[in-house]
């Protein structure tokens, strides 16, 4: 079997795992159950923050109706939910009637009920009718307990196949009371998923990582000593730990030692089960002792961080401790690569002391690694020819494994075989971070997909880099309690003056030069923190990228320059504004880790410049399609030299990749006069200090004609006919249109970029964003297309019908049909308003920053609010509206952006605010009413009082409470006010 098909045969196996899911929840509960899950308010909103936390690629849609007849006359039309999880309410009678009424009609699908009570869970377990229901929990606060009950359904239907055909281990958990399973089995769940995030190897690519996710544990509750004991029987030789009361019922009596006598069963069909016993009482300790299992309290201020400890240093989560024949420790191994280097030099004893315990075996298990775990578990010492074969036999099997993950995956920097072609490389341990995940995943789609097949004619590619994995930042953090002092409130210069001064990892800088002696092309050097480019938060702009010429004679120079830009993005985790950024979202600071991705330029010298032919921006999904136009056609922006000009919204060119001749915004002469690019970004050559993102030159289209650039790109207007004519071969005044590309395909582009996105989509299973740059054919050299980034695209579910109703009535204050968003918000009091009689934008960035100090007030005040104001939000051209950054304004549930009267606004989808925006779940309204698009009651904001006024911006606060609808289907909304 060839290798892309042994590597194609490997990834089936995980896509095959988890077969059942949990796609649709049916919630039957009233308004006020489903709030007092969510403190805002907002369950399903907090259930994905709760999903992404744990890296889950998959999260299930939750639709809510009041009662069991609403739930009945829904899954009447609607059968196609995988669970029903209902409250009990009303002493329980609501999902007792339910569940009997379900199976009544046919439904089959489990039915999990929620108690909120001890007396309700009481008086529902007296009912009969009770028997009818799969699961009971009881609600304790925490909303990890859907995350439990998905868990438990999605283990429980997929155990035999998982286990059967892909030999997925298991944890039994034995709890019989429902108040304790209810509040322990979130915690094992989480453990659990976080724990299999953290030990599964950083080489793998996102797709393979968020694949293997899928082959975690499964965990099994078990009620009865007879259930547990069936379970033992039928996946005994997969069960890698038992967590266990003592007491539970066997044989329908309550028994005090039932769990002692589970787990001697156990060990009797195998010693090698990992082994933990709970209980009240502190005297079961010892009996816990003496079957060697772990022992846990229950109820302890500690359980926790007790089980956590457990879980990596007994069922083969964290390092794996080589021990000697009397069981002390002698080294420990984080992952495989230093498992082999430790493996070949343990001293026999210890290799017999581990091999004859199966601890190989479970720890490679638990790391998903079946197949060798699989190859290594039947075969004792009996089976070698000594010590030393079984030796030989564990490295051939982790060489074999190694040498079929490098294939695939990225491979470790080494100074010596250092090959400056190969796409990504990494330096150090730790992770790779979200940017970095994205480009490894990028590198891989492109060999999926054959792209080289597709179009020959171009060189489509990852452009070679290396990554700095996060441990080199916790080992710079670790000099002089530097982290501490960042993480304290010190300005931005303090910051970076104290990271400029501290010292540099010695290995990760002996590495950097090695790199640097092989590498003499210009170097991007990126932020890749653990939470970047996040599906929920991507933290677009937030940190910091900087671009090195790279071109100094001196390699001490050139290694200083590249270190000094690397503690600068370091120093960039702990600005005001990711401070800021992070008090918005669920993360703590603590938690932010920071790897770096350095990576070539892509483009070509002229003079003392460098840029690409073009750069840009594509997604797969267009949240404003043109008429005619669907959303999943896509959509792309584009630009002539550095991507700056996308990301930051300056003009350029968009077009869906499905329709390339239709430029968006270039539908007449004096749109396209408008919209287009009239300069662009280069890197400066002759800049010698560490290069930043400021440091790029802007140059006007002159010189991109100079350098033979504009003629492949450009138009011209030609003022005495007043039309515009593709090309440069006339005078006139000169036009960024990509008429060569896009009308004539001098270059693949939309084709490249709609198989990419259409790739990419499916790779991942949902939408996505990609960034790519590249250079147009030249005589004798193939054009270039140069795969820079992937991130996963946010995009709102409009299964709710919305009914916009009347939009010509006097109570409507706003109205548009480009709008993000789907539903309906009442109740809001709180407006801040930049009005357009006062606005003047010489003075954007002090409305910006008035804006951002109403915003910190109302998020402190837990009052969401309606923003309004003039100009594109989150320009980076102050001229062209307010440059707020998405911090700055994220306490807003409605945004609302007006053109001015001179200038059309449309929202750019390629920029870093956008970006951060779409994660988000406020309502955005883009209206022009000086062109007849949407219209907007100016006057009626002007008349109400302000609570608190700057020069430029009004903070209103309303007796009545506005409301807000928006149709995500047809991109149409309204706000209005509440009639007298």
């Amino acid at each position: 079997m060839s290798e892309k098909a042994e590597s194609a045969k490997a990834l089936r196996g995980f896509h095959e795992l988890t077969r059942f899911r949990v796609r649709r929840i049916l919630l039957v509960s009233s308004l006020y159950d489903s709030f007092i899950m969510s403190e805002e308010g907002q369950l399903h909103e907090t259930l994905l923050g709760q999903f992404l936390a744990l890296n889950l690629s998959h999260f299930p849609d939750l639709i809510r109706v009041p009662g069991a007849a609403a739930a009945v006359q829904l899954l009447d039309g609607e059968p196609d939910f995988d669970l029903v999880i209902a409250s009990a309410s009303s002493g329980g009678q609501d999902v007792c009637e339910l569940a009997q009424e379900l199976r009544a009609a046919g439904h089959r699908m489990p039915i999990a009920a929620l108690t909120y009570s001890g007396r309700d869970l009481q008086r529902l377990l007296a009912r009969p009718e009770s028997a009818e229901l799969d699961h009971t929990f009881l609600w304790q606060g925490d909303v990890r307990i859907f995350l439990a009950i998905i868990k438990t359904v999605e283990d429980t239907r997929n155990v035999v196949v998982d286990t059967g055909e892909h030999g997925v281990p298991i944890v039994l958990v034995v709890e019989d009371s429902i108040r304790f399973y209810s509040s322990f089995l979130p915690v094992i769940y989480t453990e659990v998923m976080r724990h299999v995030q953290h030990m599964l190897d950083e080489d793998l690519s996102l797709s393979q990582r968020l694949l293997r996710m899928r082959a975690r544990p499964k965990v099994l509750l078990c009620r009865n000593y007879e259930e547990a004991s069936r379970y033992v029987v039928e996946y005994g030789q997969h069960i890698i730990g038992v967590i266990s009361d003592f007491e539970f019922p066997r044989e329908g009596v309550l028994d005090k030692r039932a769990g002692l006598a589970l787990v001697r069963h156990v060990l009797d069909e195998r010693g090698d089960i990992r082994i933990v016993l709970q209980s009240s009482e502190e005297a079961n300790r010892q009996l816990a002792t003496e079957v060697g299992g772990s022992f846990l309290v229950k109820g302890s201020p500690t359980l926790l961080g007790d089980l956590r400890s457990i879980l990596v240093e007994r069922f083969g989560f964290g390092d794996f401790i080589f021990r000697g024949s009397d069981g002390s420790e002698i080294a420990r191994a984080p992952d495989l690569k230093s498992f082999g280097e430790e493996i070949e030099r343990m001293p026999p004893e210890s290799l017999v002391y581990h091999s004859e315990r199966n601890h190989f075996s479970l720890w490679l298990k638990a790391r998903t690694e079946f197949e060798i775990a699989e190859r290594l578990r039947p075969r004792k010492l009996a089976d070698y020819q000594g010590v030393e074969a079984m030796r030989a036999h564990i490295l051939e099997l982790l060489e074999d494994s190694r040498r079929e993950r490098n294939r695939s995956f990225i491979a470790d920097f080494e100074g010596k075989h250092f090959d400056a072609e190969v796409s990504i490389t990494r330096v150090g341990a730790g992770s790779l971070g979200g940017k970095a995940r994205g480009v490894a995943f990028a590198n891989r789609i492109l060999g999926i997909l054959g792209v080289d097949g597709q179009f020959p004619e171009v060189d489509v590619h990852v452009p070679a880099s290396i990554v700095l994995g996060t441990e080199a930042f916790d080992q710079f953090l670790e000099y002089g309690w530097l982290r501490d002092f960042a993480i304290g409130d010190h300005s931005d210069e303090d910051v970076l003056r104290h990271f400029m001064q501290a010292p540099f990892p010695r290995e990760v800088a002996a590495d950097l030069r090695a790199f640097l002696l092989k590498v003499h092309y210009p170097l991007a050097v990126r932020s890749s923190s653990l939470l970047e480019d996040s599906l929920a938060q991507p933290f677009a702009g937030v940190y910091r990228t900087f671009f090195l010429p790279n071109n100094d004679p001196s390699l001490d120079v050139r290694l200083k320059q590249l270190k000094d830009a690397i503690r600068n993005v370091y120093a960039s985790a702990f600005s005001a504004q990711a401070k800021r950024y992070l008090e918005i979202t669920s993360f703590r600071l603590e938690e932010e880790k920071m790897a770096v991705m350095i990576q070539a330029v892509v483009g070509q010298q002229h003079h003392d410049r460098f840029y690409p032919d073009f750069s840009g921006v594509a997604r797969s999904h267009n949240f404003y399609p043109e008429p005619g136009q669907k959303p999943e056609d896509g959509v792309v922006a584009v630009a002539l030299g550095m991507g700056r000009t996308v990301v930051d919204g300056r003009p350029c060119v968009r077009f869906s990749p499905k329709y390339p001749k239709q430029l968006l915004g270039f539908s007449s002469v004096a749109a396209s006069l408008e919209s287009s690019q009239r300069e662009f970004y280069a890197l400066d050559l002759t800049r010698q200090g560490h290069g930043s993102v400021l440091g790029l030159i802007s140059q006007p289209l002159e010189v991109a004609e100079e350098d033979g650039v504009l003629k492949w790109l450009g138009s011209t207007w030609c003022a005495e006919d007043d039309r515009i004519i593709d090309g440069t071969a006339r005078h006139g005044v000169r036009l960024v249109s990509f008429a060569q590309v896009l009308k004539h395909e001098a270059f693949p582009l939309a084709r490249i970029l709609g198989a990419l996105l259409d790739g990419c989509s499916r790779g991942t299973g949902a939408p996505v964003e990609i960034e790519f740059a590249g250079n147009l054919p030249r005589e004798g050299r193939r054009g270039e297309f140069a795969f820079l980034q992937m991130r996963p695209l946010s995009v709102s579910k409009e299964h709710d019908e919305v009914e916009i109703g009347d939009v010509e009535t006097e109570d409507v204050l706003c109205h548009s049909r480009c709008v993000l968003g789907n539903g309906h918000l009442e109740d809001l009091r709180d407006v801040v308003v930049v009005p357009a009689e006062d606005f003047d934008r010489s003075r954007t960035l002090e409305i910006a920053q008035d804006v951002a100090r109403f915003d910190a007030e109302l998020r402190k005040e837990g009052k969401p609010y309606l923003l309004v104001g003039v100009g594109r939000w989150g320009s980076a051209d102050p001229h062209l509206g307010i440059p707020v950054t998405w911090n700055q304004i994220s306490g807003a549930a409605a945004i609302v952006e007006a053109g001015f009267e001179d200038l059309h606004v449309e929202p750019s989808q390629g920029t870093h605010f956008f970006q951060n925006l779409t994660a988000s779940s406020a309502y955005y309204f883009t209206v022009n009413p000086s062109f007849g698009e949407g219209r907007l009651d100016w006057e009626w904001f002007a008349r109400q009082p302000a609570v608190e006024e700057a020069s430029f911006v009004r903070r209103l606060r309303l007796e009545k409470p506005l409301s807000v609808t928006v149709d995500g289907r047809a991109s149409e909304g309204v706000i209005r006010r509440t009639r007298s």
